[in-house]
């Protein structure tokens, strides 16, 4: 395993993030067990999750069988866990969003579902602009002091919520944003326009969700596959983007590599990532992910990827004007 610090931090996560949407809806707990034991001896440090995982409101079935897993003993100390804060989690109009009483009564509830005393990384699940920083960031400073947090991390943040939310905290005294998780990959570029800039300039680790796009970028699915990669929404897109699509299966074949190794050996390139997060549903995508980390990528092959995935043309304001 190869490791990474977070951004500006002195802390120091697997350059592979594990993600655990899956865990209760699609992959059972003996299962969901099994893959964080493996990610574990793989190396894996960093693990990330949410309170609103699982598919069922206001229970955090993720969060429980993470919590369960952390129980059986000896694994809390050994792992970066990151898990998140905005979603709708109840009924009550305070059940959802950043408002200080929303962030600490989520964050309450997530220690509990998790069987935790701390969480690592404290992550806003969306941008809520109806909410002050100085509100959110004096809730978040709290969790800290009780040591109940120790970093604040965003995601699905434009580049001037990262900006504006770290000057805030910066006449706080405050340390601010350390992560951002984006949608980013090969075939969804747009965070190079100005979140990539704006989180290297603030020394935000950027932490993409969705590397593979939804699984888009995995390849052609195998006769017999099950899961999303077959569904119906994934075929229509895989129809609409079938000329991109070859030239893409085509170019990692002649590479002699899977299509899912090299989009996330792409990712790691760019010195602002520091993990993406996959997501395995099971044992075999986890460990198959692995490959990722010692497939090195030449200038030549980077080229040929912008040419068959342009991105928006670099960074704003440059890539639309001068």
């Amino acid at each position: 395993m190869h490791y990474a610090s977070l951004g500006r931090t002195g802390l120091a996560v697997s350059r592979l993030c594990l993600g655990t949407m899956n865990f209760g809806p699609q992959t059972g707990e003996p299962e969901s067990f099994a893959i964080m034991d493996r990610a574990l001896e793989l190396g894996i440090n960093f693990f990330d999750t949410a309170d609103v995982y699982g598919g069922r409101k206001g229970r955090g079935v993720t969060e429980q069988i993470i919590g369960r897993w952390l129980a059986s003993g000896g694994r809390r100390d050994r792992i970066i866990l990151a898990t998140k804060v905005h979603g709708e989690m109840g009924e009550a109009t305070f059940d959802r969003g950043l408002s200080a009483a929303h962030i600490r009564r989520g964050c309450e509830e997530s220690l509990r579902r998790l069987q935790t005393d701390h969480i690592d990384i404290y992550q806003m699940h969306h941008i809520e602009r109806s909410t002050p920083w100085d509100e959110i960031f004096q809730a978040m400073q709290t969790l800290i002091q009780q040591g109940k947090i120790i970093y604040v991390g965003s995601s699905n943040f434009a580049a001037w919520d990262i900006a504006t939310a770290n000057q805030s905290a910066a006449r706080r005294n405050f340390l601010g944003l350390v992560s951002e998780q984006s949608k980013y990959s090969l075939a969804c570029r747009h965070i190079e326009l100005e979140v990539l800039p704006c989180c290297r300039h603030y020394g935000v680790g950027v932490i993409p969700w969705s590397p593979l796009d939804g699984g888009l970028l995995g390849g052609a699915p195998d006769a017999g596959q099950e899961g999303r990669r077959v569904g119906e929404s994934m075929l229509k897109r895989r129809a609409a983007r079938r000329p991109t699509l070859e030239k893409w299966e085509d170019f990692c074949r002649r590479l002699g590599e899977k299509p899912a190794d090299v989009a996330l050996a792409w990712l790691l390139v760019n010195p602002v990532v520091t993990s993406p997060i996959i997501g395995p549903r099971t044992m075999d995508q986890l460990v198959g992910a692995m490959r990722a980390l010692d497939l090195k990528l030449d200038a030549s092959a980077l080229k040929t990827l912008d040419e068959i995935w342009p991105g928006p043309g670099g960074e704003a304001p440059q890539a639309y004007a001068w």
